[in-house]
């Protein structure tokens, strides 16, 4: 299989259009928002340099595994789907129409979307399973899972990380996206989660962290990854709800927003406003 691999210099690129076509599903019958845009620099990361997958290689069966966990983030995921030419772009104007299924969570009628998810704390041991007979049948693919920090409230995160280590799988990747926050209340003040590095170690983890709105340190982590090494892979990735909106990042109350015509408009000229600058991305490295 054939490796896509985009410029890191593009990304931010790809980044800020993924961030408009979420503003766009929270006009439309609302999303959420907070919540995806905390973890859209991640995801366009992974499927621009470390995945290997691409549109033509969906279903093959040496391609790498993304699995949300965080469910409810399906915005970013749609976003960048649409992004590297895995789902045309119109079908985001389907958002919430009951006849297409572009709607609050994953679903795998939807290309590149490999397993439903929305309650949380299932997927790290769905995602394990799939891991478990890549090994077994030595297949060199990788399987990701993003999950939310207030996520690790469910027992079963813990479970599956006990579950690997003691399968010895060094395919498996978890990545938590720590905004610090759960649903509408700081995790620190609901059910801490620190020492949380300390936390994952104990599990007999190998634990990164990096600036998960960073696409060099995302590289420098990703690159340092020892897949020989016989350990579950967990990278903590410190992030910004509402990241890229200055009005809505770090607010508890923002994490799921219906947007008027009014309020969507406000927002886009801030994500706008607060743009990096750079050039328009050549057609071959997306769609």
């Amino acid at each position: 299989m054939k490796k896509r691999i985009v410029e890191i210099d593009q990304l931010s690129q790809i980044a800020f259009n993924a961030r408009i076509e979420c503003l766009k599903m929270a006009k439309n019958g609302g999303c959420f928002l907070g919540a995806s845009l905390s973890c859209i620099d991640v995801v366009v990361y992974l499927y621009g340099r470390y995945l290997n997958i691409t549109p033509e290689t969906v279903n093959d069966k040496k391609r790498d595994y993304l699995f949300l966990s965080k469910g409810h983030d399906v915005p970013a995921l749609y976003s960048v789907l649409v992004e590297y030419g895995f789902l045309k772009r119109e079908r985001l104007d389907n958002h919430l129409n009951k006849n297409d299924f572009i709607y609050w969570h994953p679903n795998t009628n939807i290309n590149g979307i490999e397993f439903h998810s929305g309650s949380l704390g299932h997927l790290p041991s769905v995602s394990l399973g799939y891991a478990y007979d890549l090994k077994l049948r030595n297949s060199k693919s990788k399987v990701v899972t993003i999950v939310g920090d207030g996520e690790l409230n469910e027992g079963t995160v813990w479970e599956s990380l006990l579950t690997a280590n003691s399968l010895k799988i060094n395919n498996f990747i978890m990545i938590v996206d720590r905004n610090k926050f759960q649903a509408n209340g700081p995790t620190e003040e609901i059910i801490p989660l620190e020492p949380l590095e300390e936390k994952f170690k104990s599990f007999n983890c190998e634990v990164h962290k990096v600036d998960g709105h960073s696409f060099e340190d995302l590289e420098k982590t990703f690159k340092s990854i020892n897949h020989e090494n016989f350990s579950t892979k967990v990278i903590i990735c410190n992030t910004v709800r509402g990241k890229g909106i200055p009005s809505i990042e770090a607010k508890a109350d923002k994490w799921f927003l219906s947007l008027n015509e009014e309020m969507y408009s406000k927002l886009l000229e801030e994500l706008n406003s607060g743009r990096e600058s750079g050039v328009e991305l050549p057609s071959t490295c997306v769609r």
